[in-house]
């Protein structure tokens, strides 16, 4: 068999890639994947930092309950170096205060969220010395010993 010299030989080859298209679609995907997950990431890290503060709380009040012990009796001198704001390391979500003034033994203790910071709509936190947690503002104020914090 003889090839005439004005035969064209065509040879297709196999392009590998994606087309724009295809790209289009694979990033219009992803953004919509990221517009559902980033809110519940958000919540995630709001009851996050509300769990840390809410187990920063018993363990102010661990605090408080073992001074009285050592002191004997309850006073401001067993909140010193207590109040301010939480946490102490990072930026500071809560403000801790204290009621009544001067300290009885019916204490309690307060988290205010501060404002411009991650927490600021989440609302108040507060622990007794009955172990009642509160968590939210009036109207919206949830008290009890269960999950009333969550």
């Amino acid at each position: 068999m003889q090839i005439d010299s004005n035969t064209t030989v065509i040879v297709f080859k196999k392009q590998s890639g994606f087309t724009l298209i295809e790209l289009m679609i694979v990033i219009a995907i992803i953004g919509i994947l990221v517009a559902i997950a980033y809110p519940s990431y958000q919540q995630y890290v709001i009851k996050t930092k509300r769990t840390d503060m809410m187990s920063e709380m018993h363990n102010i009040a661990s605090e408080i309950q073992s001074r009285k012990l050592a002191q004997g009796s309850y006073s401001n001198a067993l909140i010193t170096g207590l109040s301010g704001d939480y946490p102490k390391q990072g930026d500071a979500l809560y403000t801790v205060s204290f009621t009544p003034n001067p300290l009885t033994s019916d204490w309690s203790i307060i988290a205010t969220p501060k404002n411009g910071s991650q927490m600021a709509n989440d609302g108040t936190l507060s622990l007794n010395f009955q172990n009642i947690r509160c968590r939210g503002d009036n109207p919206n104020k949830k008290c009890g010993t269960g999950d009333e914090w969550r």
